[in-house]
């Protein structure tokens, strides 16, 4: 059984690029879905407008990032995504969060 990635408009700029779509990977949901959900995670992405991240990892097309103590109604979250070159998505790897 394969589970689709999800795809959400946005409107956020992050790293000076006009970020038009949140694709979120489903990985979360097997250890994390009584704590996460995608409008959590659409709100996390929203925590990234107007930043600038350095990436964790390069591997050409993609820049990965990890950024953690996102604060999101009175609790932290850390956000796993990735960026790919000319393109204008932000994608979620994973997210969960801290205690």
């Amino acid at each position: 059984m394969s589970v689709k990635r999800r795809t959400y408009d946005v409107d956020i700029i992050v790293n000076d690029i006009l970020i038009k779509k949140v694709v979120i990977d489903p990985h979360y949901e097997e250890k994390h879905a009584e704590s996460i959900n995608d409008e959590i995670i659409l709100g996390l992405a929203q925590r990234l407008n107007n930043n600038l991240f350095e990436p964790d990892d390069v591997k050409s097309p993609y820049e990965y990032y990890v950024t953690d103590k996102l604060e999101l109604g009175g609790k932290y979250y850390k956000l796993i995504w990735l960026l790919e070159e000319n393109e204008i998505y932000l994608g979620v790897i994973n997210a969960y969060r801290r205690s």
